[in-house]
């Protein structure tokens, strides 16, 4: 996994060299205020200039993460998961350059401003492990944008809709990922369109959707209700954590899982001919939850028996990890929504930049959690320099029993993971929960504080 290469893209090596180094030090600092990573006056002007450089545009930024991600996933069967946040910027209203990339929001309020990002993160199917972004689309609604029935937006085709970013997000990202064995793109219900199952399935190209409609049948049946009356394929339990939102419990839920292959019959507006697609629920039964585990996936990804039917389940259930680039991207990270920058298309590509920030951590995170038989190399994250100071913090990080040893090979990523959690306040024991994704970014800001005095040391000792 290589770092970010603006070779070539600006068409200006110093800029280009001035690109590298802002990725770098977003990674470093473990923040997105440009005058809080930057080292001198200097620095910051060369930083600021930089992202209101039009050489530097938003769509070259991502076609360089694209590029990268292209490299990682060929030969391997992947998944490419799609999810939209919005970048509110609403705290900085009176300061902001409303004319530049920004808009309004999903509240009514006319100081709620703007704009949305939708990222298509591509993991490894077999063990999780993040490859890269494939596409990030952003953009910004009309300021005061009429509503939908004054647009009369069902009648609207598909390209004039904001949904459209569901089906040109999987184009792009079927283009980046043409070298991978098999692409699965995974989305929420926001994704169920139809016109994505005629346009973009392929040899290699699977939909993996969660159901939003009760779609009528060729047998004159809906899917919802065929499903329900399905035969029982077969049951797990899984253990759901405790939820912030609904509030519920955490809980040992009985999972009952069925399948049917169906023929969907396209909407009335939509002149296509009936897709054959592969449907399976995923039921929550014997609950004390007030809203059970009830999820209902339609895929072109053959579905014949229990397990298979288990995959796509266990496939669909790793959204959370782009919900988790979200939340670090954000105020529990890098608080992108509070950047100073007075400009919405500088803090547009700022944000482009912190996705593949993000990308590292979620890395560093992953890499303690992979099977067997698979170990990222540090050289990922860390170059010489960076893994010399980490060998010197192990020796304080380790512990004089043998449950607080680092218990993984210096060349591995996890075992850089081991020593920046314990500088995030891990205790470090095998018997605990595994880091999260916060106590990793404090550590690694710890980390990068440590290397810069080992830097300086080490320099005053050799003149």
């Amino acid at each position: 996994m290589a770092h970010a290469n603006y070779t070539n893209r600006f068409g200006d090596k110093r800029i280009e060299r001035r690109g590298e180094e802002l990725s770098k030090r977003l990674f470093q600092s473990g923040r997105s205020c440009i005058q809080g990573l930057s080292f001198s006056r200097a620095e910051q002007k060369a930083f600021y200039r930089l992202l209101h450089n039009n050489k530097v545009s938003e769509r070259k930024l991502v076609e360089e993460l694209s590029h990268r991600c292209s490299a990682s996933a060929e030969g391997k069967v992947v998944l490419a998961i799609q999810d939209t946040t919005e970048i509110n910027l609403s705290s900085h209203y009176n300061r902001l350059n409303k004319n530049s990339g920004v808009g309004s929001l999903d509240k009514a309020r006319t100081d709620q401003v703007g704009f949305k990002v939708h990222p298509s993160l591509v993991l490894d199917a077999f063990n999780g492990f993040p490859l890269g972004f494939s596409e990030i689309r952003l953009w910004e609604r009309p300021i005061n944008q009429p509503g939908k029935h004054e647009r009369d937006y069902q009648c609207l085709p598909i390209q004039e809709k904001e949904s459209y970013k569901w089906l040109e997000t999987s184009q792009k990202t079927q283009l980046c990922l043409a070298k991978a064995d098999a692409v699965v793109i995974i989305q929420d219900r926001e994704g169920d369109i139809f016109e994505q199952f005629t346009h973009v399935p392929d040899e290699k190209t699977y939909l993996l959707i969660r159901s939003r409609f009760n779609r009528h049948l060729d047998s004159h049946g809906k899917l919802w209700d065929e499903l329900a009356a399905a035969a029982l394929s077969g049951t797990y339990t899984v253990f759901i954590g405790t939820d912030s939102h609904s509030k519920e419990a955490a809980r040992q839920a009985e999972i009952e899982v069925r399948f049917v292959k169906a023929s969907v019959k396209a909407p009335r507006r939509t002149p296509s001919a009936s897709q054959t697609l592969y449907a399976v629920e995923a039921r929550e039964v014997n609950s004390p939850a007030k809203e059970p585990v009830l999820w209902r996936l339609i895929t072109n990804w053959p579905v014949e028996n229990f397990d298979q039917a288990r995959m796509m389940i266990e496939w669909y259930s790793c959204r959370w990890i782009i919900e988790e680039v979200f939340r670090l991207l954000k105020k529990e990270g890098f608080d992108i929504e509070g950047s100073e920058i007075e400009s919405g298309w500088a803090i547009r590509k700022l944000c482009v930049l912190l996705l593949d920030t993000v990308l590292k951590i979620l890395q560093m995170h992953m890499a303690y959690h992979l099977p067997e038989g698979y170990h990222p190399d540090i050289g990922i994250c860390f170059d010489t320099s960076q893994q010399q100071c980490l060998e010197a913090m192990n020796k304080v990080a380790e512990g004089k029993t043998t449950a607080l040893q680092n218990p993984f090979k210096p060349a591995e990523l996890r075992w850089a993971t081991w020593i920046i959690a314990r500088n995030g306040g891990w205790k470090g024991y095998q018997s605990q929960q595994p880091p999260g994704m916060t106590t990793i970014w404090r550590g690694l800001q710890k980390f990068y504080n440590v290397y810069e005095g080992w830097n300086l040391l080490k320099d005053v000792g050799t003149r």
